[in-house]
């Protein structure tokens, strides 16, 4: 089944309760997800030449320090890290594709969740709830984000299969449904230059939606284009460090709900992920139609 969440802020006086809207929205959609759950939240964007790098290990003691250390020592780049439960991450001011190396050669059980000048991903295995006060998510403040619990069907139960995927700067992906056709998918990426971390499915539309990016398109029109590439059935919901979109495919038998009012949209499988948020009540309700791209961008 798998659950989705998302919450974009048009009223920024809302940032403070993000991570507060966010705990309450995963918790909500537990037994649609109880294997795992994560959030890509947008927040505290740094600054130019920059970029802001998220790992995950197993270890909540992993020394992080000395990581940073050697990194700084071998690379010579400037870093700062914040360590959240069994996450870091790490601001890093350098050439990021050759920390990215690094890290891969000399740290290689230490997973990158995320990369970008705004996004942090943050995923564990446990029950959403557990997940959520684990990271503190609650005290999080930010923009936007995306969220999602999952019930395992495609692949292992491990917190790297777990979502959100990431495979380009800022770009997430949470999905709901199966895709029929990514083992091919995943061939074509992998020789178009995308790396993949898994064997998941969700992971492919990730990267397939970061190839139609690179390639120039607008991340409607990249959705557009996995209407016509992408085989299955799904709900995704994809988030930029600009915003966030929705789509479902042309049967649409995975289900969605969006509200909204002045102040955010929100988007979850079921409707009593979106019961809390302020002013619901009287939001506009509506279930997003097949094959019609929604979005939302900071103007």
């Amino acid at each position: 089944m798998c659950g989705i969440v998302g919450i974009f802020l048009k009223d920024q006086a809302l940032a403070p309760q993000l991570g507060s809207f966010m705990a309450t929205m995963l918790s909500e959609m537990s037994e649609r997800g109880p294997d795992s759950a994560g959030i890509a939240i947008y927040r505290n964007p740094v600054e130019d030449g920059a970029v802001k790098v998220t790992l995950s290990t197993p270890a909540a003691d992993f020394p992080w320090d000395e990581l940073a250390a050697h990194m700084e020592s071998a690379l010579t780049v400037s870093s700062q890290f914040e360590i959240v439960w069994n996450h870091a991450v790490l601001t890093v001011r350098g050439n990021e594709q050759a920390v990215l190396g690094w890290l891969e050669e000399y740290y290689p059980d230490v997973r990158v969740t995320s990369v970008g000048t705004h996004i942090e991903i943050f995923k564990e295995q446990g029950r959403p709830r557990d997940v959520a006060e684990g990271f503190r998510i609650a005290d999080f403040g930010g923009s936007h984000a995306v969220g999602h619990t999952r019930m395992a069907t495609e692949s292992a139960v491990s917190t790297e299969h777990s979502h959100p995927f990431s495979t380009g700067l800022d770009l997430c992906l949470v999905h709901n449904g199966s895709l029929s056709n990514h083992n091919r998918l995943r061939r074509k990426l992998n020789r178009q230059g995308v790396k993949f971390q898994t064997d998941n499915d969700s992971e492919v539309a990730a990267g397939f939606f970061t190839m139609k990016l690179r390639q120039g398109l607008s991340l409607r029109e990249a959705l557009q284009a996995g209407l016509v590439e992408l085989d299955g059935f799904y709900t995704f919901a994809v988030g930029t460090k600009d915003g966030f979109a929705v789509l479902r495919d042309s049967v649409a038998c995975k289900p969605a709900v969006i509200a909204e009012t002045d102040r955010w949209v929100g988007i979850a499988s079921e409707y009593r992920a979106l019961a809390h948020l302020p002013d619901a009540s009287t939001a506009r309700i509506w279930e997003p139609e097949p094959a019609v791209v929604y979005a939302w961008n900071r103007d």
